[in-house]
This record gives structure tokens, C-alpha cells and sequence, in this order.
């Protein structure tokens, strides 16, 4: 029997209460398997750690995270600390210390879940984005000077790589290449950022050449947003930008109903370090400790961790369950306009994988 080591991250907010639900899930899923197990170890890290600790994971916190097979994070975010510390210190630092650049967002209208797209079939909305995770916006790259005074200025300042352009964009066409349409969008904005985002361009071009069977086309990041509400049919898988593919995943999450119900999968493809898989939806602290957390875009994210660890059937016969909950409308959370808690939708889960 197989055993998967898998570090646990609750973080902070709602983090705290899904992640111990993807456990549960995981645990229900390997019991009935018998096929393999899961042994997890849990870390506190985090905004309670910070206060502790003065910094969100300790110095040597990658090398214990290293022997896993895989990670399983909640939330990183919290109202009394800056937002900049709790992601740099966290979440972008498992991200960038694993160079996990491949931050992978499947969208899809689940069944029962009524989404605000007016004459959109889920056959309509059914995408992958693709999100560059290693640099570009979120290279860490500027400073401040003159803090306080008239004269003060701040840089950020996007940097991209053709090393990481090649291999985002090679990773995005090959998994354009592996769904039933073969469809690829390369998301820009090099009319207006006329440097690196042109070399994105022209690498793009590049390598498609790899991908002859691919069709492919590009458009600029506000022209995307408009297409992914007018003509959703038109899009299958986008790859795009650090910045520009965060603020597109949760478009498209709020499009197919809810970022309750999104995952995500921050993947190393050379697999040399352990991949970390998280819900998008954030710490939301103003639900936190009240049981209404709704735990589907975690269980999701548990369905990537499994395809990952090449547990297949496992992570269909998940899914199944999951499409199932959402489509009873007695077992939506409030973000989906129901009254069912964590622990119902989660136990309603389980009990679909234990039969």
C-alpha cells in the first residue's frame, strides 16, 4: 500500500476549518481505496505564528516541508497584519522557495449551481488557467525612498525571463494539447508594456511551433475579461501573467458561482520539490469560526493533489462526489445561496466515498 506524506497548512482565517475538511475527505477516500494512505503532518504557520514568532514560518520551514509528496494549503491573510507579509512570508515563499511555476486554475460550472452567466451552458464555461507563478509582477523586484516625504517613490517592477516565458508557455500548450479541444489563449498586454510583454509574445510564437496540433490565439488581458462574460464557449485553456492570471482566476471562479468552489494547484512540473494545492477563496475572516466556510474548493483541490501523486481513479471517484453535493441544492453554503454548514457538505462527502 502507498503512502502519501502531506503537509497541512491551515493558515489563517477559514483556512483553519477547510483544510482539516480536505483531511477528513482524504482520509474517508484512502479508508474505502485500500489501495493507499495518507499520513499528514500538520504545521501551524501562519498570522497566530507571526504573533508569536515575529515571522509567518520558521527560517528552516522549507526543509521540513521537502520530504513531502505533497502540501495542502488553506489561507494566508489576516486584518491585523499587512497583507504583503502574510503572502511574502508564506505562501509566495513555499511558491518561489519550490519554484512551483505553474500555478494551475481549472474553472467549470458545477451541476446544481446556479451561475450569473445568463445563456451559458456548462459546456460553455468549462476552462484552465494557467497563471506564471515564479516571477513577472510578483518578482519582489523594487524599493521605496524618501518614505514620508514629498519626494517619496516606489517601484515595483516586472520581470520576466525567457527561461520562465519558455517553460510556462511550453507547459501551458502541452496541457492545451492534452484536453479535447486543443485550444489555447495566450493572454497580453504588449501594447502597452512594450518590453517584457512583447518578448512574452514572441516566445509564445515560438512555442507553438512545438504544438502544431494546438489552435491558439491572443488577446490582451482587458479584452479577455470582456470575452470570458460574452463569449465564454471561446475559451478553453489561457495562460497569462503572475498578475494578470490572479485577477482572471477569480473572474472566472466567480463566474461558474462562487470563489468558494475554486482550486488551485501550485505545481512543480519537474517534480524536484513538493507541489502545494489551496482553495482561492482567502482567509475571510468575517465568516471565520461560524462553520459556514464552504469546503468544495478545497475537496477540489484534494481531487489536483491526488491526479498529481497519480492517483487517478481516486481523484475521479472524488470528484464524482463532490459533483454530486453541489448538485443537491439542500447541501449549498451561503456563498452558493444555501444554509448548509462545513461539516454538512464535508460529511455528505464522505459518506458518498465511503459507499
Amino acid at each position: 500500500m502507498k503512502t502519501y506524506r502531506i503537509a497541512c497548512i491551515p493558515g489563517d482565517g477559514i483556512g483553519k476549518e477547510v483544510i482539516p475538511a480536505g483531511q477528513q475527505v482524504l482520509q474517508a477516500l484512502a479508508a474505502a481505496s485500500n489501495s493507499f494512505q495518507c499520513e499528514f503532518t500538520q504545521f501551524g504557520w501562519g498570522g497566530d505564528w507571526y504573533r508569536a514568532h515575529g515571522e509567518m514560518m520558521p527560517q528552516d520551514g522549507l526543509e521540513a516541508l521537502r520530504p513531502m509528496d505533497a502540501i495542502l494549503f488553506g489561507s494566508a491573510g489576516d486584518p491585523h497584519i499587512p497583507d504583503h507579509i502574510t503572502l511574502w512570508g508564506l505562501r509566495l515563499k513555499i511558491c518561489q522557495g519550490f519554484d512551483q511555476y505553474a500555478n494551475v486554475r481549472p474553472t467549470r460550472i458545477l451541476p446544481g449551481i446556479d451561475a450569473p452567466l445568463k445563456r451559458c451552458t456548462p459546456q460553455d464555461l468549462d476552462w484552465v488557467i494557467v497563471r506564471e507563478n515564479s516571477e513577472g509582477e510578483y518578482s519582489g523586484v523594487g524599493g521605496r525612498a524618501h518614505q514620508g516625504h514629498p519626494i517619496e517613490v516606489a517601484t515595483d517592477v516586472s520581470m520576466m525571463t525567457r527561461a520562465g516565458v519558455e517553460r510556462i508557455m511550453r507547459y501551458a500548450f502541452k496541457l492545451a494539447q492534452s484536453r479535447p479541444r486543443k485550444l489555447l489563449t495566450v493572454v497580453t498586454k504588449s501594447n502597452a508594456q512594450r518590453h517584457a510583454m512583447v518578448m512574452w509574445d514572441e516566445i509564445a510564437l515560438q512555442i507553438s511551433r512545438e504544438f502544431p496540433d494546438v489552435t491558439w490565439d491572443k488577446e490582451l488581458v482587458d479584452a479577455a475579461t470582456a470575452r470570458m462574460v460574452n463569449r465564454p464557449a471561446t475559451l478553453d485553456t489561457l495562460v497569462a501573467t503572475n498578475l494578470h492570471a490572479d485577477i482572471l482566476s477569480d473572474l472566472a471562479a466567480a463566474l461558474a458561482g462562487s470563489l468558494g468552489i475554486a482550486p488551485t494547484g501550485n505545481i512543480d512540473p519537474e517534480r524536484r520539490y513538493p507541489s502545494m494545492f489551496e482553495p482561492i477563496h482567502g482567509s475571510a475572516f468575517d465568516i471565520m469560526g461560524k462553520g459556514l466556510a464552504n469546503p468544495v474548493g478545497t475537496f477540489w483541490s484534494c481531487v489536483m493533489l491526488l491526479e498529481h501523486v497519480g492517483e487517478a481513479a481516486a481523484a475521479k471517484k472524488l470528484m464524482h462526489a463532490i459533483e454530486q453535493v453541489t448538485a443537491n441544492p439542500a447541501l449549498h453554503t451561503g456563498d452558493l445561496g444555501g444554509k448548509a454548514t462545513t461539516a454538512q457538505v464535508t460529511q455528505a462527502v464522505c459518506a458518498l466515498l465511503s459507499e
